[in-house]
């Protein structure tokens, strides 16, 4: 079993700690092979500075923890802060990049609206950013919660539907061509080919990846008709059983960079009355690329995969 780097997880300390934390995550991403893990700021409270920063990696030191352990900082709006994320990533070897969700996931850590995505992208490029931006691409004026039913979950998808993070992506490629941003713009948990094509097409004139998690290659809207159809309720949807598929082809043959299992706990009473999105994915990692490996996946391929696509973004790692 390879090294392997899980670029997308959500440990929930602080606030949420009776889910999971740095320590519970680690000791699952270990046994899975991988030795690196980056957490996504959407906390409680938001990491969105320095000082939350520092909280946090003394959380993973205290857990012992922090060999392993990295992060992102998140964007808002606001110059001033994301002139200190900018120092951040710059200057503190643990943090590898700045998170802006376009659109509304879990918690209240976003920049939804068009323009305040222009002036993040224009405030990081006159910062002189160059490294990487993790963006959740879901456009909100493009969602139609009148058609979610929670005793009817696969409805989660036509309440955000796939035209929702198309045009998202080709929202943030354009602002980022338009702002002269030279940062790297990173496409997570991509679940639409269409979203796919645009990000490769854009390697042209941008430094563009994207990446996909297991769940979205590997299940449908399908699952969401079971009886616990809530389980798989995740940000973005997952879709019908032709574009999973579809997205698992674009995987073989080199369209997508990289897989990240956007690990996500919640306990099993929120999923229930709180329907909360997120899966808890990173267990089943290891059974996931036996799977890619049955399905003709080369070992060079899922290395790629799993850890030297990852690595070349995030160059301060250290396993």
């Amino acid at each position: 079993m390879g090294k392997r780097i899980d670029p997308h997880v959500h440990c929930r300390d602080w606030g949420q700690s009776y889910k999971a934390t740095i320590k519970s995550v680690t000791e699952i991403a270990r046994r899975q092979g991988v030795v690196a893990i980056i957490d996504m700021p959407n906390t409680q409270p938001a990491i969105t500075s320095e000082e939350l920063v520092m909280r946090r990696l003394s959380t993973a030191e205290s857990e012992g923890c922090l060999d392993g352990y990295y992060l992102y900082v998140g964007a808002t709006r606001s110059p001033e802060q994301l002139k200190e994320a900018v120092r951040l990533v710059r200057d503190n070897p643990k943090v590898l990049g700045i998170k802006m969700y376009a659109g509304r996931s879990v918690g209240d850590l976003e920049v939804p609206d068009e323009e305040g995505q222009r002036a993040v992208y224009r405030a990081l490029a006159g910062a002189g950013y160059t490294g990487p931006v993790m963006l959740h691409c879901e456009k909100e004026s493009l969602f139609r919660m009148d058609l979610w039913d929670p005793k009817r979950p696969h409805t989660w998808l036509m309440a955000r539907p796939p035209e929702a993070e198309v045009e998202s992506v080709r929202d943030q490629i354009r602002l980022a061509i338009d702002s002269g941003l030279e940062a790297h713009l990173h496409i997570c948990h991509i679940s639409v080919p269409e979203a796919v094509e645009l990000v490769n097409d854009a390697r042209r004139e941008l430094d563009i990846s994207c990446g996909a998690t297991p769940h979205h290659l590997t299940m449908s809207t399908d699952d969401m008709k079971t009886r616990d159809g809530i389980t798989y309720k995740v940000n973005p949807p997952l879709r019908d059983r032709e574009t999973a598929a579809g997205l698992m082809d674009l995987l073989k043959h080199g369209r997508i960079d990289w897989i990240e299992t956007d690990h996500a706990p919640h306990t099993e009473d929120e999923k229930a009355r709180s329907y909360l999105s997120g899966i808890q994915s990173l267990g089943t990692y290891s059974s996931f690329l036996e799977g890619l490996r049955e399905d003709g996946f080369t070992d060079a391929q899922i290395e790629r995969l799993t850890y030297s696509n990852i690595k070349r973004v995030f160059p301060k790692i250290i396993e």
